[in-house]
């Protein structure tokens, strides 16, 4: 293998452009050979060198009160009291769920789950965010039933609850699919592992499962567009293990009460030459391996399919030297692979031997240090013009009925109920409300977790759909009284060459960052996936929707003040807090009632960062005092879908009487405009007093009661009803009627 000429074509082929070539000869002093031409193919895609996005992903806050750890190791670290830690983190899968649903999305929750308890974690919460295409695409049927199967068959198997999540529908992921993975974990802050390697002569360890020729090329196949030939790169997706995955959470978190571990990194993307360039690069030293001792599960594989496999539930430790032995006691009891494969040097070179020769010497620092980082050429993306006359709703009930049923709103539970969400009995609110809620286990402490994006504002206006992409999570935690601590983000977006994707991927991050700064919300880990094309006949690119996917994680002191979306009671008054500007732009009553999608639909409503955070504030502290009995954050749909869903989940309708004093109702009842909430409370009185004291708007709009929702339009002179049994038949029928 290490004797393979080096043709143009074979760069080619390993995903490098003629000029990356040049800097790899200039790095190496040399040609390469094929082992360390694939090793630098994989470091330098776009999926593990983030080439593209590097410069850009600087603007975003990282730091904070609360953060332990940013951007830049496994997964993102916050305190959370009482000497312990969220650490959390999430991640693409997108390429390989759309070859191989099944397979795709179960190692996609597999590789998130080790981000997070390679560091110390014991995972508690898992999510997803999802995007399909039309819902009638030939194949969609196909690849939801897979992808849905595929994250319910490993977190089940693995025994980490699924809690939470987001199912977007629209005919820009016709041709790829994003799958979005996230994991949440609680370790103690004295408890915490890195991945630097450090101390020359330290044992280098292989642990968990063995390598085979699944997942080769995995990293450089996610670092390109899609083809007609894509069914082809069905074998560079990963084949996962769920069983095996709990068995090494188990001798991980054994070992980790120990002190034998220096470094511990997993093998994620690149396998393991990313897991071992990262820990001697972070550590400053070098690393020699001898690939002999790398337990394998095909016969004769060679270095360069050992160095790229992808095989999945599999890690690499740096131990204290004399611990091989413990070590392995643990690992053996546990019925896991475990070999002593190499040791820390001080060449700052990575050496593979085999067969007792060298078969790769490269120098980690130009490895690391001379990865092509590009500053591509962008235009940024111009607001649209306001979509043209609106005609307002002639039948605010049958439209509600329409929104209930529509892909984006219709109940989710055809999904979730294919999730285990309680296992590990520490779950207090289910997949269904603003953010699911974790009870820290032992404790009074609940974690609040949620993921959210809204990818037809940011392709409408990536830098105001950026903004509302942060703002909407931290409203989601503050819904159940959370207060927000931090964020993660999955950035899917199409291709970078060309200059309208990045200008839509630079104007995500900028507004992405002026919110994070406005409300004290960090990001602290993340995942880049670019390319998310489908290329046409004729060379052009179908990009999906840009998609900064985040995910949000909350604290509240005590799990039991959290707040529901339910209506509780009938004679219950609900307010609207916040101001509504009845902007209809991009709204979903838009795209389904009155066809309108795209730039077509106008702007999206603008983002007051300083209303959502004096909003937000305000409602939080209303749950916390136990004014608030239901709570619900305004958004796909507006006011009226807001209130359908909270009278769904209590059963319980609700009277609207003071609806558009004058003018037209459908803005105020569709409209999506930002930092807005439904609340209800029996003391209206003193919701009112404090909305005055702290100068936020709260309206008291009606009352809760019966068994329909009853909208009385002033300006009209209508009653607008409908019965909660017609709105629950089309908010539950989507999905069955869809996998019938």
């Amino acid at each position: 293998m290490s004797d393979h000429p080096i043709t143009p074509q074979v760069v080619a082929e390993h995903g490098l452009s003629p000029e990356e070539y040049e800097r790899v000869l200039h790095a190496m002093g040399r040609e390469p050979n094929l082992t360390e031409l694939g090793i630098f193919s994989v470091m330098w895609s776009e999926h593990c060198s983030y080439k593209s996005s590097r410069i850009h992903l600087k603007k975003l806050p990282t730091t904070g009160p609360v953060v332990i750890c940013g951007p830049g190791e496994n997964a993102g670290v916050v305190d959370i009291g009482d000497g312990q830690a969220a650490i959390f983190k999430m991640e693409s899968h997108n390429h390989p769920s759309y070859i191989e649903p099944y397979q795709g999305a179960a190692t996609g929750v597999g590789g998130i789950l080790r981000d997070v308890f390679t560091m110390g974690a014991r995972p508690v919460a898992n999510l997803n965010a999802l995007r399909f295409g039309r819902p009638d695409h030939p194949k969609m049927r196909h690849l939801i039933a897979g992808v849905v199967h595929g994250i319910g068959g490993y977190g089940n198997c693995v025994g980490v609850p699924t809690v939470g999540g987001e199912v977007n529908f629209h005919a820009a992921y016709d041709g790829n699919i994003l799958v979005n993975a996230m994991t949440v974990g609680v370790a103690e802050t004295d408890k915490i592992f890195y991945s630097a390697a450090s101390g020359v002569g330290n044992p280098i360890v292989y642990v968990g499962s063995k390598t085979g020729r699944d997942g080769i090329h995995g990293a450089t196949m996610a670092s390109a567009d899609f083809t007609e030939e894509s069914e082809e790169k069905r074998p560079t997706v990963q084949v996962g293990d769920p069983f095996t995955e709990k068995l090494l959470i188990e001798a991980c978190l054994e070992l980790m009460a120990s002190d034998a571990i220096v470094a511990i990194q997993d093998m994620g993307a690149a396998g393991l030459t990313s897991s071992s360039v990262e820990m001697a690069s972070k550590g400053g030293v070098g690393i020699e391996l001898d690939m002999n001792a790398v337990p394998c599960r095909e016969t004769g594989m060679t270095p360069y399919e050992m160095m790229l496999s992808e095989s999945q539930e599999r890690m690499l430790m740096v131990l204290k030297p004399g611990r091989e032995a413990e070590a392995e006691a643990i690992f053996r009891k546990w019925e896991l692979d475990f070999a002593v494969i190499g040791h820390v040097t001080d060449t700052g070179h990575m050496v593979l031997k085999f067969n007792g020769e060298t078969v790769c010497d490269i120098p980690l620092a130009p490895l690391a240090d001379d990865a092509p980082c590009y500053d591509r050429p962008w235009v940024r993306t111009a607001p649209p013009a306001p979509a043209g006359n609106i005609v307002p709703s002639d039948d605010i009930a049958a439209d509600l009925v329409t929104l209930m049923g529509s892909p984006d709103v219709a109940s989710r539970r055809w999904i979730w109920e294919q999730y285990d969400h309680m296992v590990g009995a520490d779950t207090v609110q289910r997949p269904g409300g603003d953010a699911a809620v974790v009870r820290v286990h032992g404790t009074r402490k609940g974690l609040a977790v949620t993921t959210d994006c809204t990818p037809r504002y940011c392709y409408a206006d990536p830098f105001e759909g950026g903004k509302q992409a942060i703002a909407e999570t931290w409203r989601n935690l503050t819904a159940v009284g959370a207060t927000p601590l931090a964020a993660t983000d999955c950035m899917n977006f199409g291709n970078p060459q060309r200059p309208e994707i990045m200008g839509q991927f630079v104007g995500c991050i900028e507004g992405m960052a002026e919110a994070c700064s406005a409300l004290g919300y960090p990001i602290v880990s993340g995942n880049v996936s670019l390319y998310n094309e489908t290329k046409n006949d004729d060379g052009s690119g179908s990009a999906i929707l840009p998609t900064p996917a985040i995910g949000g994680v909350g604290l509240l002191a005590d799990y039991e003040k959290s707040a529901t979306i339910a209506f509780k009671a009938p004679g219950e008054s609900v307010f609207i807090v916040g101001h509504s500007y009845r902007h209809l732009g991009q709204s979903l009553w838009l795209r389904e009632v009155r066809g309108l999608d795209g730039r077509d639909a106008g702007p999206p409503p603008p983002v007051d960062l300083a209303a959502e955070k004096a909003n937000g504030d305000f409602v939080r502290a209303l749950i916390q005092d136990g004014i608030a009995t239901a709570v619900h954050d305004i958004a796909d749909g507006g006011a009226a879908v807001a209130l359908a869903e909270m009278a769904l989940a209590g059963r319980i309708g609700a009277e609207i009487v003071a609806v558009a004093e004058a003018g037209d109702p459908t803005a105020l009842l569709f409209g999506e405009d930002q930092a807005r909430y439904i609340v209800t409370t029996t003391d209206p009185a003193a919701l009112a007093a404090r909305a005055e004291a702290a100068g936020v708007s709260a309206i008291a709009i009606g009352a809760t009661g019966g068994d329909a929702l009853r909208f009385d339009l002033k300006a009209t002179g209508q009653i607008a009803a409908v019965a909660l049994d017609d709105l629950r038949t089309a908010h539950e029928a989507f999905f069955p009627r869809l996998m019938g």
